[in-house]
């Protein structure tokens, strides 16, 4: 007799849009991301808006770990956008070197020190149209910085895991983050939104991976339809 466990087929369209964006599969898929997820909270070690916001440009192509074994350092000798406007480019390479694109994060990050030093007074804006000004600062730094510092849910962080988990789950056909990020806006509620994200990275680094999904571990998983699950029940 076949195992109960065994892998069936899946295809793509097995859910309609109507279904899939259905209140009461998002509801449950939230429940379940939450009972999951219960203590979900930003990965980047910070103690102030500016410092998650040098953070978080230094996570571009980058993991969340060697980053926060970078920042230490260049807090303790920048700990101040005032400080940092004052560094020489040479200095701040040398530190995030192993972050990846360094010259290019160095640019945003002195480009930024010396923007918010001179523009807002040393102090991280609390808007979405005064971060979008900032060097190195795109809709994705600012959703973090404005979420998980300053509590304010003006958009979805969309990195490169809540992009492939949306997509698995059929939140969304989108294919840029900005258009996945307007998608999930509109099916997820407001109040949501900052746990959301940060719910759906842990679950993106634990179980939804990249090249094989841990399937079998899933809490979602027979709410899922993605062609490349390793494992169904649906």
């Amino acid at each position: 007799m076949a195992s109960s466990a065994k892998k069936k087929s899946i295809v793509r369209g097995r859910l309609t849009r109507k279904q899939a964006l259905a209140p009461e599969r998002i509801a449950e898929i939230l429940k379940r991301l939450q009972a999951a997820y219960p203590d979900a909270v930003c990965a980047l070690h910070h103690k102030n808006a500016w410092e998650l916001m040098v953070a978080t440009i230094l996570s571009a192509q980058c993991t969340d770990t060697r980053v926060n074994l970078v920042t230490p350092t260049l807090f303790k000798l920048y700990p101040t956008p005032k400080a940092m406007s004052t560094a020489t480019p040479a200095a701040i390479e040398e530190i995030i070197r192993s972050t990846g694109f360094f010259r290019n994060k160095t640019k945003s990050l002195l480009g930024a020190a010396k923007l918010i030093t001179q523009e807002y007074g040393g102090e991280v804006p609390q808007t979405m149209e005064a971060l979008l000004k900032v060097p190195g600062v795109a809709r994705k730094t600012a959703n973090v910085v404005l979420g998980s510092w300053y509590e304010i849910a003006d958009g979805i962080v969309v990195d490169t895991h809540v992009y492939r988990v949306s997509r698995r789950l059929d939140l969304t056909t989108s294919e840029t983050a900005e258009k996945v990020e307007a998608d999930l806006m509109r099916v997820i509620p407001r109040d949501r939104w900052i746990d959301f994200s940060h719910e759906v990275i842990l679950h993106g680094r634990a179980i939804c991976l990249a090249r094989k999904p841990k399937c079998m571990e899933c809490p979602l998983e027979n709410l899922c339809y993605a062609p490349d699950k390793t494992w169904s029940t649906v």
